[in-house]
């Protein structure tokens, strides 16, 4: 990536949400003309108490993910806040995530989304600072996702979100240091508030790290933005 693509905020934003609504939201990415953007499916984890308390009829849930300039992102958060009511019974959640960098390809058409005045932003001090909330991502073997969950709402997890994906790695390199990992694996999305996301990681590590036969690992990601939980 060139040195002035360096001074670029880029971030990821990422929608959980009903089916019907991040329908509706691709629209609103293809309006903005997002040029990348992936939709999973994905499976609530809240218990039934919390589904009653937030009015969710059902844990069905889709995950919109798209790569985009912060100011864009700021303003899109604000979109789907007003267009999609987040924040409302039975709706969802939204927030993004720092990017680092990226291929030359994708930094190009990620500032295509932005006039070339904005597009060499700097980042300021907030960005480098811990915000109120962070994103887990603990990824499992297949079945075990339930048991993150029941390590993490202890620890002051109120739901999470599951998606299942498959690992691609060196098969090498597993035979080294003698892992062995199954490919079908379930990954595990926590929007945890700064004070617990310490004690919530521990936890998941204890219970379900790699010496467990949930063999999982567990990282975190600072949360820029978010809409939906108020």
């Amino acid at each position: 990536m060139a040195d002035n693509h360096k001074k670029a905020a880029f971030r990821m934003l990422l929608l959980i949400a009903t089916p019907k609504l991040v329908n509706k939201a691709v629209g609103l990415f293809k309006e903005g003309n997002v040029p990348t953007q992936y939709v999973f499916h994905a499976q609530g984890t809240a218990t039934s108490e919390v589904m009653d308390m937030l009015g969710l009829d059902g844990v069905d849930k889709n995950i919109l993910m798209g790569m985009m300039p912060k100011t864009f992102a700021d303003e899109m958060l604000k979109k789907l806040r007003k267009k999609l009511h987040l924040g409302m019974p039975n709706t969802g959640i939204a927030f993004t995530v720092f990017m680092s960098g990226g291929s030359g390809h994708l930094v190009q058409l990620i500032e295509s989304l932005e006039p070339e005045e904005k597009q060499l932003a700097e980042r300021n001090e907030a960005d480098m600072t811990e915000n109120e909330y962070s994103m887990i991502m603990a990824i499992v073997n297949q079945g075990f996702s339930e048991d993150v969950m029941n390590a993490a709402r202890p620890k002051g997890a109120s739901g999470g979100t599951v998606f299942h994906s498959r690992r691609i790695g060196n098969q090498e390199a597993m035979k080294f240091w003698k892992i062995s990992v199954q490919e079908e694996r379930e990954v595990v999305i926590i929007l945890a508030q700064k004070e617990d996301k310490l004690a919530i990681m521990q936890e998941i590590g204890r219970q379900c790290g790699m010496h467990s036969k949930a063999q999982g690992i567990v990282m975190s990601l600072p949360v820029d933005g978010i809409v939906g939980l108020d």
